[in-house]
């Protein structure tokens, strides 16, 4: 099967945007809020201050000295090249003559902006400093975790399901994490979270509006999935700036599941995936309802569609397609590849670039608020040239750009402005390209993996994830490192996307075969060098063509 007239006939009653789509778009969209908050929220609860050590007879004396700034403390602490204090070494209080340095045993932590936090509780910081990063790293298998298996998942028992019990766990463990007060028990449900709250729900959401709204609003609602995960980030810092107790900050931040108790009875399932998986009667109603609720007033024959379905049923193979499939056919196979990694190192810069908000200078809620806000031009901006200049140049182009931003910035003494300035562009750049691939990867897989071709990506992106709080570690031993990785990885990913084929203005595929023979010799290179002309669609008349945004203004 190339395209089902018969279902696409059915999905074009509907209209491309209307009333329906909007509550539908609206209930899903909310998992995009919540999935940003939880996935930055240890910046905040478990934030790394300022800290020293504590030093015996000066801190602990009733005319305490200041944290910083007292001129006692140049006699106890050594400086850095810059004049600041040793966050981690002292003078051996028992050898002052030789300037023999020793390891902290307690430490001061300078709360102007963090009252508490996890890494306050346990100290982890200096020699126990990667325990708090094996934090981040858990929760970024947790996601990776649900990817492999929730995406999958999603395709065999449905969307909604997938959707509607992630964010009821959601809501439980973001709670109740808050509440734990063991480290390794912290982590385990860290892990939980991740599972749940940037996977199950975020993907299954995503697929859900990918199949519901009409061609030429996909890459709208795409980009707005991702500057509502920008506004969960900017969510993290407001709230962060508001609540001072991390215990009460978390619970705030799990709290956000209840915004999707009503989503059992709300959110419907997505016809597509009904009418694939012989359900047509279902796909039919909701249809019928989104009619009603859209008072478009046009009648469906469901007998007729119901019908119809059974007989495309006697006549094709049933099959049932996993991800396994997504590696069996060379073309298919080498799309996979390239779009991991390009979901890998989209993920490992911008993870890289927002976990690095922390080390910037100034207030760290505004900077990491900034760090939300800088996204909007870019999806702004790329709402406009997207169904003009293409997924795959923009992608590329991105790519490659914020790639540099990351070398560059490795090289620009860290505080200073020239250093931010460079560090925001970089964010604004590949939270751009991380936009894009979301639409990208639902426009080049086929309908019947489409849910486990995203859920794939997005295991690659959380496994970069997981990766990125350990690679920051290695500023120990130079501060360099971690920039100039990340941006090298964004550099080589940004070439190989150029020899994806472009879908704009092209059909989405149905089938596995649909996807093997999808974009076969279409490249960057071959596009420019003229040797291969694209067509509008590879099926004639095919009404699920992606056409471009600047159309509707002729309708």
């Amino acid at each position: 099967m190339a395209v089902d007239y018969v279902l696409e006939d059915l999905m074009g009653k509907l209209g491309e945007f209307g009333k329906y789509q909007f509550l539908q778009f609206f209930l899903q969209v909310l998992s995009a809020l919540t999935a940003g908050m939880h996935m930055l929220s240890l910046v905040t609860v478990s934030a790394v201050p300022e800290h020293r050590c504590f030093i015996e007879g000066l801190d602990d004396s009733i005319l305490a000295v200041g944290p910083w700034n007292a001129s006692a403390l140049k006699y106890a602490i050594p400086t850095k090249v810059n004049g600041e204090l040793e966050s981690c070494l002292m003078y051996d209080p028992t050898d002052l003559d030789s300037n023999t340095t020793i390891a902290c045993e307690k430490y001061v932590y300078d709360t102007t902006y963090y009252k508490t936090s996890r890494t306050i509780d346990w100290n982890h910081v200096c020699d126990r400093r990667w325990m708090g990063a094996i934090v981040q790293t858990v929760f970024m298998l947790g996601v990776f975790t649900g990817a492999v298996t929730l995406g999958g998942l999603a395709d065999k028992i449905g969307r909604k399901t997938v959707f509607c019990w992630s964010a009821l766990f959601q809501l439980i463990i973001g709670v109740g994490v808050a509440f734990i007060p063991e480290y390794f028990s912290f982590m385990v449900a860290r892990y939980l979270l991740g599972i749940v709250g940037s996977a199950g729900a975020y993907i299954c959401g995503f697929v859900l509006t990918m199949e519901l709204v009409g061609p030429t609003k996909r890459t709208v609602c795409g980009i707005t999935f991702q500057a509502v995960f920008a506004g969960g980030i900017m969510l993290v810092a407001g709230w962060g700036a508001i609540i001072q107790d991390r215990q009460w900050l978390q619970v705030i931040y799990g709290l956000h599941g209840c915004l999707f108790l009503a989503h059992w009875w709300l959110l419907d399932e997505s016809p597509r995936w009904l009418w694939m998986q012989g359900r047509a009667a279902e796909a039919v109603d909701i249809v019928a309802k989104g009619l009603r609720i859209n008072g478009s007033g046009i009648p469906v024959d469901k007998d007729y569609f119901v019908q119809k379905a059974k007989q495309q049923a006697a006549v094709e193979e049933k099959s049932s397609a996993g991800l396994s499939d997504l590696f069996r056919t060379p073309n298919l196979r080498m799309k996979t590849l390239n779009v991991c990694l390009c979901w890998f190192a989209n993920s490992i810069v911008y993870y890289g670039l927002s976990l690095s908000a922390g080390k910037l200078y100034g207030n760290p809620y505004l900077i990491l608020f900034i760090m939300g806000l800088v996204e909007f031009p870019s999806y702004i901006t790329i709402v406009f040239v997207l169904d003009r200049l293409g997924r795959r140049s923009i992608t590329s182009t991105l790519m490659l750009s914020g790639g540099l931003c990351c070398i560059i910035a490795a090289f620009i003494a860290q505080g200073s402005t020239t250093s931010t300035a460079v560090v925001m562009a970089g964010k604004l750049l590949i939270a751009g390209s991380f936009a894009v691939i979301y639409n990208y990867s639902a426009e080049l897989f086929p309908t019947v993996v489409r849910n486990s071709a995203m859920g794939l990506g997005s295991m690659c992106a959380r496994l970069s994830g997981a990766l990125t709080p350990l690679i920051t570690l290695l500023d120990s031993f130079d501060p360099k490192i971690p920039a100039v990785l990340f941006g090298v990885v964004a550099l080589a990913s940004g070439f190989w996307v150029m020899f994806l084929p472009e879908t704009m203005n092209q059909p989405m595929p149905e089938s596995i075969e649909d996807g093997e023979n999808f974009g076969k010799g279409d490249t960057w290179f071959s596009q420019c060098a003229g040797r291969r002309k694209r067509q509008n669609s590879i099926y004639p008349d095919d009404p699920e063509q992606m056409v471009p945004l600047k159309n509707i203004e002729s309708k």
